[in-house]
């Protein structure tokens, strides 16, 4: 009977887990730009982690060079869809606001590393504003170990903003609503 009660209760737990993670990363039917998103606070105040990025060109690439700007880490991978319904707001967001001192940083988690992202980025356009526009941001290489620095993550995409002074100021979890994270970048600008 205890083998049982144990069986049953180890899947349900594992039921909700995966309700939960489900969640954070699913899109909804007709999701548009006002997508309401999994914010967790917890992060917000935390300093920025130590942590240095291998770009596609395999050069190191410090989150501390950043210092100074409003930056947008994004942690993504090609096979998400999520991901690829906010690529074209990031496109836009990176267009709009690098000239005051903003920048996103696309951190890409694919398995296969440069092997995956290097042709999907060369190759991909996106749809911004009846424009078919590539990537427009430093795509950088990330793994578990750069993912734990940020305190780990539940799902892709999940972003942190970052302020001039490299306070981490927001967590998103799941596709990031449009006009939530443009007025929380234009509150840091």
């Amino acid at each position: 009977m205890k083998k049982i009660l144990l069986i049953i209760g180890t899947v349900v737990v594992l039921i909700g887990v995966t309700v939960y993670a489900d969640r954070v990363t699913r899109l909804p039917k007709g999701a548009g730009k006002s997508l309401k998103v999994d914010v967790s606070g917890k992060d917000a105040g935390a300093p920025e982690p130590e942590v240095t990025f291998k770009d596609l060109d395999d050069q190191e690439v410090p989150l501390s060079q950043y210092k100074g700007k409003v930056v947008l880490v994004n942690f993504w991978a090609t096979w998400c869809e999520p991901c690829q319904i906010e690529i074209p707001w990031l496109i836009e967001m990176q267009e709009k606001y690098s000239s005051r001192g903003f920048t996103v940083l696309g951190v890409d988690v694919d398995d296969e590393g440069k092997k995956a992202v290097a042709p999907f980025v060369a190759k991909e356009r996106f749809n911004v504003n009846g424009q078919k526009l590539a990537m427009n941001y430093p795509i950088l290489l990330g793994n578990d170990a750069v993912a734990d620095k940020f305190g780990g993550l539940l799902g892709y995409p999940t972003s942190f903003l970052i302020s001039r002074d490299g306070k981490i100021v927001k967590k998103v979890q799941g596709l990031i609503s449009y006009e939530e994270i443009t007025q929380a970048i234009e509150s840091q600008l």
